[in-house]
């Protein structure tokens, strides 16, 4: 391929058009434009930059600047689009290092929708002030677009650099309240246990990258199918450490034990706003990014179709047809090449057999990948929402209580990627289904956590405590409020019909539909049946702590050494806390659609 037809397909993948002018609109199925959202959260985030340069900050509220970009990005992301009868195709955009497909679309639709929430959410609790508004949206919305860089990551540096891009922001916001001695501390401890999890993470990578001399992930998988059956011992043990040393990044970032630790000391020293934004997009992002690991390294994808596959004539092509262009330490092309039309002559390409033969193979050849990963994450869901359930009894902060809560709710939501794991070769359907299961869960999480959080920050202003024991009597000054956050409370933990109840079910359901299709193999997956029995019986522990918050609320009376507070309940703060609870409660009564759209997302992950 000569300069021309590089330069050519560049200008197709990035634009959509080979004769697209500098200036002129990225088509739909080019690269810029399927990364739009991004795109609106980058603007603003430069727009907010000069407000804050040019001291505009008296004459321009930053809040507005930030809303209308988070509903700019929300809508170029459009995840309603998943109601259409047929998602759009699988589509690695930017040479491979990203990918953009319905789950994509699905993740990065929570992830913006959570944004704009959360920018109404700020503005109603009074934090941040008119004065540092500009900063701290500055840092969500770039926190926001590191996560949306996670959801679609394709690539081993994308995701290193997607992961400290999400990352980074997260230790400013945690010390946001600078006159706090506790924030600052969250916030040095969050830096110091981050940086370490990246550099180990960062370090993995290096030995899988070194090891198949490929960091894009569909390459990956084609590579560990081709050289893993007769892998050497010492190359088997390289592989394994950095697989594990690749789970310790992720595992940080969804605050899953043993990597939990910073978690209650930073939700304890962040205020509730900054709480509610770990708790939600963080995690969404990093579940998102451990299916994408998950497959990469356990399963070959579909094939897709390459930028510009409309707009410039290209209909037909493969993401392994492009893995020679797919960013670093991708395989030799030679191995990719034959059979290969050129796509800057607009013709047809058609597959090389090398790589599907492979991919026909490499389904036995990766089974031990799938259950290395499979197994890993089981144990660690296992100790994850057994010790947050656990943990949380003794807790007598209301926000370390919800940190815990979020480690038991983390260690939940790894579950049913050990199924994908079990079901990616021999039941591909079932394990997009868990994926599925995992989306709807990712969906409710949301107002349930966001709600809780809502409700702390409110009341926090109110009475200045966050303390649980000053909850007591709260039924007779705000009744409203405290129904609200008993229904949020019993979401969590998953009685029906509250909308908590679809997502453990959803997620409970994959893992009993990935032990049945592993006993149709002959190789049943028992750890299955544990996860089963470990999160029902985690679910019957956390009622006791929700609970208990519950009734200091109801039943208690009134200290009688409460300082007086004024909370009213006719106040767009109690309008926000009604908003967040009605999906949380009524959800069970229409929840098809969110089904729907969640079963889209997944659809073209293995199939």
């Amino acid at each position: 391929m000569n300069l021309h037809e590089l330069v050519s397909q560049l200008i197709i993948d990035t634009k959509g058009a080979a004769g697209a002018g500098l200036f002129s609109w990225p088509a739909a199925d080019s690269s810029l434009g399927a990364f739009t959202p991004e795109l609106c959260l980058c603007a603003t985030v430069v727009l907010m930059l000069f407000v804050r340069v040019f001291s505009w900050g008296r004459r321009v509220d930053a809040f507005f600047i930030a809303l209308a970009g988070s509903a700019l990005a929300l809508y170029c992301a459009a995840p309603w689009q998943l109601s259409s009868p047929v998602p759009g195709p699988r589509m690695e955009i930017f040479t491979g290092m990203l990918v953009y497909d319905p789950f994509t679309i699905y993740i990065r639709g929570v992830l913006v929708g959570f944004a704009f929430l959360f920018v109404i959410f700020t503005k109603l609790s009074g934090i941040p002030d008119r004065e540092d508004g500009p900063d701290i949206y500055t840092l969500v919305l770039g926190a926001t677009l590191g996560m949306c860089l996670m959801a679609s990551a394709n690539h081993l540096l994308m995701v290193f650099m997607a992961v400290e891009m999400a990352s980074v922001p997260s230790y400013v916001l945690a010390g946001m309240l600078k006159g706090r001695r506790v924030s600052s501390e969250a916030a040095l401890k969050y830096s110091v246990y981050g940086a370490g999890a990246a550099g180990v993470m960062l370090y993995g990578i290096s030995l899988i990258a070194g090891l198949l001399n490929t960091a894009h992930l569909p390459t990956l998988a084609v590579r560990l199918s081709q050289e893993l059956p007769g892998m050497p011992a010492e190359q088997y043990m390289v592989l394994a450490l950095g697989g594990l040393m690749i789970m310790v990044g992720l595992a940080f970032k969804l605050s899953a034990v043993p990597f939990h630790f910073w978690c209650p000391d930073v939700f304890e020293g962040a205020c509730a706003e900054v709480n509610a934004f770990l708790s939600v997009a963080s995690k969404t992002a990093a579940l998102a990014l451990l299916v994408r690991v998950a497959i990469g390294f356990g399963a070959i994808p579909p094939t897709g179709v390459q930028p510009g596959y409309e707009s410039s004539g290209i209909h037909v092509a493969s993401q392994l047809q492009r893995q020679d262009q797919s960013g670093l330490f991708s395989v030799a092309a030679e191995e990719l090449q034959s059979g290969h039309d050129s796509a800057a002559n607009g013709t047809a390409a058609h597959a090389p057999q090398a790589p599907h033969q492979a991919a026909a193979s490499g389904t036995d050849a990766l089974h031990n990948s799938r259950d290395f990963i499979g197994k890993l994450v089981a144990f660690l869901a296992v100790i994850t929402c057994t010790f947050g359930n656990l943990a949380a009894y003794g807790q007598t902060n209301i926000k370390r209580l919800l940190a815990y809560s979020t480690i038991a709710h983390a260690g939940y939501m790894m579950m049913p990627v050990s199924a994908l794991m079990v079901m990616a070769s021999s039941h591909p359907n079932g394990a997009e289904s868990a994926v599925s299961g995992l989306s709807v869960y990712i969906a409710v999480y949301l107002f349930m956590s966001l709600g809780a959080f809502a409700i702390v920050a409110f009341l926090r202003n109110a009475m200045h405590t966050e303390e649980v024991a000053d909850y007591a009597g709260l039924i007779r000054r705000c009744p409203g409020t405290v129904i609200c956050f008993s229904l949020i409370l019993f979401s969590m933990v998953g009685l029906p019909p509250l909308s908590g109840f679809i997502g453990k079910f959803a997620i409970f359901a994959s893992l009993v539909e990935g032990y049945q299709a592993s006993t149709e193999t002959g190789q049943p997956a028992v750890y299955l049946l544990v996860l089963l029995i470990v999160g029902g019986l985690n679910t019957v522990i956390s009622l006791f702590y929700y609970l208990r918050v519950v009734k200091v609320m109801t039943m208690e009376p009134e200290p009688e050494d409460r300082r007086p507070f004024v909370y009213s309940e006719l106040s767009l703060q109690f309008g926000f806390i009604v908003v967040l609870t009605i999906p949380t409660a009524a959800l069970i009564l229409d929840w098809n659609g969110l089904n729907e759209w969640a079963m889209a997302a997944a659809s073209q992950l293995l199939s």
